[in-house]
């Protein structure tokens, strides 16, 4: 493992790249094979973009995400045509236990759903301007980076960034999931997806809220997961946690980390090696991102 850190800043960490082993043999067949990948110098967020920050590139440049906007029956056209409204996915815990074969026993597309209004028309950011966006698809990612002046980080990227300088632990931590009984990141606790256990946070928490890694990163695993500018190739993995209208063939992106729905008894992917293809114009209540700077 050579990557270093070579300074610090407020907003940001820098990172002085390197090479490392990337993937893991030992849980999902996508993660597979464990290879050496060598990336360059580059500069990270502390911590997943916020309600708060997407509020100012929103009120700067009138930016208007997918979520907020009309779908066309031409883009969707075996679409329910009562569907094709300005909305999202939202996660609806069921009350009881259901078939985990199908997620839509847990997931509706929300009419109104968006990132102001994170379970729809009638919720809105009130106390929780300081947690990670979400609601946002991968070109609403992009346009709010290039606002920024920085970009998306490449799988590889995140990956090394979020092992925080550990190269071969299974967590951003260590080799356990809650070590010493402590909780090291929002992750599901419970019987999924009925039943969450022992949690402050019934879905996404304030960035911060839990212990950084060894680069000062907060919440690369957990809360939510991240879009990165890594494309997914023909042999792709399917996402196990989010609804999709999308064909085969159309545009995925991968996105990194997990979030507050990975649980021990459906999805152990709270972890650095973990990886899903998402449809690039797909937004849900768990994907947000954060940016980098090379």
């Amino acid at each position: 493992m050579t990557d270093t850190i070579t300074s610090g800043v407020s907003e940001m960490v820098d990172l002085g790249g390197g090479t490392f082993l990337m993937g893991s043999n030992d849980f999902y067949p996508e993660e597979r094979p464990v290879r050496e990948v060598t990336v360059g110098p580059f500069s990270i967020d502390r911590h997943p973009v916020t309600n708060r920050r997407f509020a100012r590139f929103v009120l700067d440049t009138g930016y208007v995400t997918l979520a907020q906007r009309h779908p066309s029956s031409q883009d969707y056209p075996d679409a329910d045509r009562e569907l094709l409204v300005p909305g999202s996915s939202v996660f609806v815990p069921p009350k009881r236990p259901v078939d985990l074969r199908d997620i839509r026993n847990w997931w509706a597309y929300t009419p109104g759903a968006d990132w102001t209004h994170p379970e729809g028309p009638a919720s809105s950011l009130d106390e929780r301007w300081d947690h990670p966006v979400v609601h946002v698809a991968h070109a609403d990612a992009c346009a709010y980076a290039t606002w920024t002046g920085k970009q998306l980080p490449t799988e590889a990227e995140w990956e090394l960034a979020a092992r925080g300088g550990l190269p071969s632990a299974p967590y951003a931590w260590g080799d356990q999931l809650n070590p010493g009984g402590r909780r090291m990141s929002n992750t599901w606790e419970g019987q999924f997806p009925y039943q969450r256990l022992n949690s402050e946070h019934d879905r996404t928490s304030p960035v911060g809220c839990f212990p950084a890694n060894g680069y000062g990163l907060f919440d690369m695993i957990g809360n939510v997961w991240e879009w990165t500018a890594t494309p997914s190739q023909p042999d792709r993995p399917r996402s196990c946690c989010s609804p999709s209208t999308a064909e085969p063939e159309d545009e995925r992106w991968i996105v990194k980390g997990g979030s507050f729905l990975c649980a021990p008894n459906y999805c152990r992917r709270y972890r650095p090696a973990a990886r899903q293809a998402q449809p690039a114009d797909s937004s849900t209540s768990h994907i947000g991102f954060r940016c980098v700077s090379r």
